[in-house]
Formats: structure tokens, sequence, C-alpha cells
């Protein structure tokens, strides 16, 4: 049989895609090094031919099937570059959904890239399809064995024989501890993908501590309870002495009489509030989840079941009502908070565009959603609110000079207008704590409001000039009938709602 060019143009370009991805693997942050298992380079060289050759079948170049699969593979690094620099973690196989997402709510996810970067990215695309479609044409006769079919069928068992040589009892020889920083200096980017990829598919079958807990009614009848996850909620007056202390004067007065407060110590930074929320609704520590730790909620979404704090609370008697100035489907929630035992959802359907405080539903017309939820019921209610109005990206918003005379005793250096724009949204989360204390003081029954931050929002450029926090936020409880001191004490996220239950008087 005589070799066509064909065969070889297919195995010469499968070579130098193996050495271009070992390349583009240089620009990464963090960057792996080379020493590695050799189990990570068979699955990294697996994958590589294995899509090569796919492709190369389906689109019939292979130079361009290889220049495709290394500009997807480019395109990876460097939305793994931005979510490192904005949220202290490199991309996992689980943000997979960002894609989609992006697309969906593009303001959420392409600022953090840079608008620039994504049309550059978007253009260079397209230029790189027509010039793969009119530089190289395909074969006259691509379906046979002495041409480029038969490169491909060598490639691609090549590429089948790899992967399977990493894969072989991989969990021993590749195992993973789903720190990924860690996990991808150790094996290396398309490796570390395979093995968070694998993982997936391992079913949560983790108890919450309420499967543990007795259906006891206090004597003196069960309280209204409301949890307010506040978007980005921290106290930055440390990170800065300039800022006015009056900017969380209703938060200091709600610490003062507080029956618990302190730091909470999240599963999240800058973004993923999914993490923090399921913490708290489940009571499950991160470490405990395995790979469903990065987005719990798919797990629920796909048949994860288990008693959550909606859930408990329900088979006391109450009425459970979740509020998010969101679309439902975001994060699946509308699948997931039935399957937590939620009985209503209002989602941004509940709201209008009169509402908005900058681009988002601002905080206070969340707040007065709540009173008609408490007020004449006859049966204890549980709601759980969801804020977005400090959603960033908080760079997208113009500061003014009016923000920093009445936001700062002494104005920053120039680089942090992010922070301007966070504690313009801050002081509206302040006066939602006000609004809500006067509603649950109104109430007839006794009442207890758990108020919390799900991570710390995402301002590179004045945590570069101020200095970065460690990640903890605040919460507080309080109750409209207190009758202890308050005390401080540090918590993780998990062990919020069951704190917050017996400071309320829930249970013991």
């Amino acid at each position: 049989m005589v070799i066509d060019v064909a065969f070889v143009s297919v195995l010469a370009a499968s070579l130098a895609g193996l050495v271009l991805i070992v390349v583009i693997e240089r620009w990464m942050t963090p960057c792996p090094p080379f020493v590695r298992p050799w189990a990570s380079w068979a699955l990294q060289g697996g994958l590589w031919l294995l899509t090569h050759a796919i492709l190369t079948l389906v689109l019939g170049r292979s130079w361009f099937a290889a220049a495709t699969v290394s500009a997807f593979l480019l395109m990876l690094v460097l939305v793994n570059n931005a979510k490192v620099m904005a949220l202290r973690e490199p991309f996992v196989f689980q943000d997979y959904e960002y894609f989609t997402d992006a697309i969906r709510h593009p303001r959420l996810y392409i600022p953090f890239l840079g608008w620039w970067k994504f049309l550059s990215a978007a253009a260079g695309f397209v230029l790189a399809v027509v010039i793969g479609f009119l530089g190289e044409a395909a074969p006259a006769q691509r379906f046979v064995w002495s041409g480029q079919l038969g490169g491909i069928t060598v490639t691609f068992v090549g590429g089948a024989l790899l992967l399977l040589a990493g894969n072989w009892r991989n969990w021993k020889t590749l195992p993973v501890s789903f720190e990924p920083i860690r996990d991808l200096r150790a094996l290396g980017f398309l490796a570390y993908l395979w093995r968070y990829a694998q993982e997936e598919s391992t079913p949560l079958t983790i108890a919450s501590p309420f499967d543990f807990l007795p259906a006891r009614h206090p004597e003196d009848g069960l309280p209204h309870l409301l949890a307010i996850q506040s978007e980005s909620f921290f106290d930055p007056r440390p990170l800065y002495r300039g800022i006015r202390p009056e900017v969380l004067a209703e938060f200091d007065r709600l610490k003062g009489d507080s029956v618990t407060h302190g730091k909470l110590k999240v599963p999240a930074w800058g973004a993923n509030t999914v993490r923090t929320e399921f913490a708290f609704l489940s009571g499950i520590g991160e470490d405990k989840l395995g790979v469903h730790r990065f987005n719990p909620y798919r797990a629920v979404a796909a048949g994860y079941d288990t008693l959550s704090l909606a859930s408990y609370l329900k088979r006391l008697g109450y009425r459970t009502v979740c509020i998010h100035p969101y679309p439902a489907s975001f994060y699946r929630r509308d699948r997931v908070y039935p399957r937590l035992g939620f009985d209503e959802f209002l989602d941004i359907r509940a709201f209008d565009d009169t509402m908005r405080f900058g681009h988002y539903i601002g905080d206070t017309a969340v707040a007065d959603k709540v009173p008609a939820l408490f007020q004449d019921a006859s049966t204890p209610v549980f709601v759980f609110v969801i804020t977005m109005e400090n959603h960033g990206p908080l760079h997208l918003e113009r500061a003014s000079p009016l923000d920093a005379s009445v936001l700062y005793s002494t104005p920053p250096a120039e680089g942090c207008d992010d922070l301007t724009i966070y504690l313009r949204h801050l002081r509206n989360a302040d006066r939602m704590i006000a609004q809500l204390r006067q509603s649950l003081d109104r109430c007839e029954r006794p009442a207890s409001l758990c108020w919390f931050g799900d991570h710390v929002p995402i301002m590179p450029s004045a945590y570069e000039t101020l200095g970065a926090p460690n990640g903890e936020v605040e919460y507080v409880f309080w109750n409209n009938r207190k009758t202890n001191p308050g005390e401080e004490q540090g918590l993780h996220a998990h062990e919020l709602c069951l704190s917050w239950l017996r400071a309320a008087g829930v249970v013991q």
C-alpha cells in the first residue's frame, strides 16, 4: 500500500499539536510544572489525539482541526487566568456551564475576561475558520486507508491507547484533593480537567444534620424566621479607615442588639454564591462534598435528596418562601428549591424595572416584599432572601464626586472606584436592615433575623491599593424578643443554620 500525503499530513498535524498544547499550557496561571505523573502526560496526549482525529474526520482538514483544538484550549487558558485573577481559583471542569451562562447572562461573566479580549477571541475564531477552509482543502479521496482515513485511524488508536493507559487505576495513580490549585499543579491542565470530569459522576450521598434533629416544638410557639443572604456583604471599614462609619450604621446597631454575631468563613471568594447558599441550607461542609463542592446545586437537580433547613422547617409546620430578584433558572434554582423544601419562589418576575438600583433590583425593593409574607400569617413562616443589588461587575458602574463626599471622611487613592461603587450599594443593604427590623418588630409572633454575606466582592484594583481581605464575611442573629446579651462567635457557613435555630429557640 502506497502511503498518500494526506496520511502523513494527519500524523504531522497531530504531532505538532502535541507540542503546541504544551506551549499553550505555559501561559497558564498557575503554570503546571513539567514534572508530573506519567499517567497525566498519557491522558493529555490521549485527549489531544482523540479530539484531533475526530475533528479531522468531520472537517477533512487535519491542520485546520489542529488549529481549532489549540484555539479552544487557548480560550480555556484565558478563561482560567481571568478566573484566577477575579476569584483566586483556577478553571475547573464543573465550570463548563460558564459558557452557556455567559450567553444567557453576559454581564455576569464577560467583563471579567474583558470585552476586548472576548471580541478579539471571537474575531480570531471567525478569521481562523475562514482561513482554515480557504487555506487547506480536503483531500479528494478522504476515506481511503492509504490516505486521510488511515492517518485518522492511527491517530485515533494511538489516542485511545494513551487514554486507557492514563486511566488505568487512576484513582490510585492520579488522586485529586479537590483543591484546584494543588491539583492543577500536580496533574497539568488537561489531566486535571479529565479527573474532575470523572469525579462528577460520583453520587452525592451525604446525610444532612437535619436528619438527626427531633421535630420538637418550643412551648411558647414557633417564631417567624427571616434569613438574608446579602450579596457580597462584608464590613470593608477595617480595609480602609477613611470610610465613614455611618455607611453601616444600621448593621452596627443590629450587631449591638444581636443574640450572636461574628465572622463567617465561607467556601467562596468573589462569586459562586451557591456554595455558601448550599452550606447554609444543608448544614453540610464543603469538605464532605467531594467534587460537588464546586456546584452542589447540579447534584441536587440531578436527584440528590437530603433534608435542608427549608424542608426541616416545613415538617415543623412552617410555610417556606424564597425571594431572589433574578431569573429562577439561574443555577437551576427553579428545579433545586422545590427539592430543598420551599413552597414558593419569588424571582425576577415579582419585580419590575422601576425597582432597580443600578443594574439589579435594589435591596430596599426586595425588603418591601417581606412584610406581606408575615402579616396575618396563621402559621410560622420561613423566608429566605438572596439579594442581587451589590453583584458585580462593579467596574461597569461609574463613581461620582458626590459618592466620595458621602461615603468617605478621607477619599482613597486613585484606583479605588470599585470600592466607592461597592459602598454606594452597601449603604442600601444597611437601609434594608432597618426596613426588616422595623417589620419584624411589628410582628405579634416572635421573630428572628439571620443576616450574612455570601462572599467578599470582586475589587482587584482596590485590593491592590489597600490590601485584600481574608475572605471572611459578617453574620448576625437578631430576635425581636431578645432575652440574652449578644456574644461574638466565629462560624463556618455550614454551621450557620443550626446555630441560628438554637439562637431563635427552634431547637435546643
